[in-house]
């Protein structure tokens, strides 16, 4: 009888019952995101859907009275009333309950940063760019500015480019008090020096702190909502720009409802189904005020943001 020195029991052998396959308990993923219209807006709070914000229109002039006997003329106030309408901002998300009882992670808290994040995004888009924004926001904060001129393309020196939108600022009445840039600008910025020597941009040294630029905090909008064809800074009297918090985000859990679609079709009956589903809502307002101040009191010829914009990309006009 011959030798047989070639049998070997190989893992094809096993049927792929003996060989366990190991899965992970963590989840390899990126941080969730913040918005910057939260972090750098100003944000009041509505007790109803709709608020009217007064913004002042005109200031009171006073005149030089001639002689002892001369009259007094007379002067006045005026001011405008901005209206804030809240809207929802709203996300379900529906998992069988057999699929939460056989997973190896927890998955709602999986869930809920993401949902923030994602809350966030949408209102970033809406804030800065107009993208996708409700009918009672204005439009977004970078169009506002390049159809106001308050642009200018990149040059080869970006300090001496953003020295000058803080300029172009002044000029028009407004304090530059904070950026917020595409993602990635930092490494652009590192090294970069003012006519001093000094650097003007100094990375944050703790968790959570925005890095800052010529003193001022600068937000990367590293949640998607950036868009790098049509700016690559910008900088703002931030406090013109406002969000109005009707509700908080909040959040329920939902097992006896049904989802449907626009034509009221029954989607899933998480009842029927044995589904849950998690529900979070979030109701804001924007808006912008523009009002008038000593340097420029001509409303057309002011705005209280500038932008940087991308060499290639959307053409802009110079700032003037």
């Amino acid at each position: 009888m011959a030798s047989n020195v070639n049998s070997i029991i190989t893992s094809s052998d096993l049927g792929g019952g003996l060989i366990p396959t190991e899965y992970a308990t963590q989840i390899i993923q990126d941080a969730p995101k913040s918005s910057v219209s939260l972090t750098r807006m100003r944000q009041i709070r509505m007790s109803t859907r709709t608020r009217t914000q007064p913004v002042l229109d005109s200031k009171p002039i006073a005149y030089w009275v001639g002689g002892d006997t001369g009259l007094k003329q007379t002067t006045k106030m005026k001011w405008s009333g901005l209206s804030i309408t809240a809207e929802e901002l709203a996300a379900i998300v529906p998992i069988p309950e057999a699929v939460i009882a056989d997973s190896g992670i927890p998955i709602w808290p999986e869930v809920m940063p993401r949902l923030i994040s994602a809350l966030g995004y949408k209102l970033d888009q809406a804030t800065l760019f107009g993208v996708d924004k409700p009918s009672s926001f204005p439009d977004g904060i970078i169009p506002q500015a390049i159809a106001a001129h308050n642009t200018l393309t990149q040059g080869k020196d970006l300090a001496k480019d953003v020295a000058s939108m803080g300029q172009k600022l002044a000029e028009q009445g407004f304090a530059m008090n904070g950026f917020a840039s595409k993602p990635g600008l930092n490494w652009e910025l590192i090294g970069l020096r003012n006519a001093n020597g000094s650097p003007i941009y100094v990375p944050s040294l703790a968790s959570g702190a925005p890095s800052t630029l010529y003193g001022f905090g600068l937000n990367e909008v590293d949640n998607g909502a950036w868009d790098t064809t049509k700016a690559v800074l910008l900088g703002a009297d931030w406090s013109n720009f406002v969000v109005g918090i009707r509700q908080d985000i909040t959040y329920k859990m939902l097992d006896q409802s049904v989802i449907s679609d626009d034509n009221g079709k029954v989607i899933l009956n998480l009842a029927q189904q044995d589904c849950v589903a998690m529900r979070v809502v979030f109701r804001v307002g924007f808006q912008i005020a523009n009002p008038i101040n000593d340097v420029q009191p001509d409303k057309t010829k002011r705005f209280p943001a500038y932008v940087i914009a991308p060499v290639t990309g959307t053409s802009v006009a110079t700032g003037a």
